[in-house]
């Protein structure tokens, strides 16, 4: 049987026992009913899986021993997704927990002119990838940055191949076509698309032009469309 799943940041890996946080102390003993002696698994986000047994109980404070500790590797590919803030925040917060699924390892929320929303609630927002990798059952929470405006992305970055997603009829690359680093950034605008600016601003920062397909895609869909693709080519 599958062991409850929990997320705990900076864990110290020399220590055999911790302090579980509230809230995940809360959840074991006050939701799950979980008692001393049984078992949990925990993840800090950065890639190590601890089994661990509880030893003292308590709805504010559990104590867990760890058991067993396995560090799982990071995948080969690091893709980094730059994708404007949407109108409807449920939309963007669904592109956020599908994003985590598919293995997202960067995502930077940008402002670019058509962008009309720009109010941006860190800590929700972060609570979404958090549950969206214990959920899919991953050790790696995806960064997540603060918005930034659109031409601060350009800056010198570690990002191998540059890619950008638009709806103007110039010439665009499928991904298919592009021999992918392991280390890919990939712009995706606003409802409104990009204006010829921005476009060519991405351009001059030597980002590919790329299509995602024959047909309009929202933000959202775009953003999980590329997240996909890159991932599995």
């Amino acid at each position: 049987m599958q062991l409850p799943y929990f997320y705990q940041k900076d864990i110290d890996t020399s220590k055999t026992q911790l302090v579980l946080s509230e809230e995940t102390s809360k959840h074991c003993v006050q939701v799950l009913r979980m008692k001393k002696g049984e078992k949990l698994q925990l993840t800090n986000g950065i890639g190590d899986l601890f089994t661990a047994e509880i030893v003292a109980a308590n709805k504010k404070n559990t104590i867990v021993k760890i058991l067993e500790t396995i560090n799982i590797k990071p995948q080969n590919k690091q893709v980094s997704i730059a994708i404007s803030l949407l109108k409807n925040a449920s939309r963007f917060e669904w592109f956020l927990e599908k994003a985590t699924e598919i293995g997202i390892a960067e995502i930077f929320p940008i402002i670019s002119k058509r962008t009309e929303r720009q109010h941006f609630r860190f800590d929700r927002m972060n609570g979404i990838l958090i549950a969206a990798m214990l959920q899919s059952q991953q050790t790696f929470l995806p960064t997540l940055h603060e918005p930034i405006l659109y031409n601060e992305i350009f800056t010198p970055s570690k990002h191998e191949t540059k890619l950008i997603a638009h709806c103007e009829e110039d010439k665009k690359i499928a991904i298919k076509e592009i021999n992918i680093s392991n280390k890919t950034q990939i712009l995706i605008g606003p409802e409104g698309d990009f204006t010829a600016e921005e476009i060519a601003l991405a351009l001059q920062n030597n980002y590919l032009p790329i299509t995602l397909g024959n047909t309009r895609l929202r933000t959202e869909t775009a953003g999980v469309v590329a997240a996909t693709l890159l991932m599995n080519y």
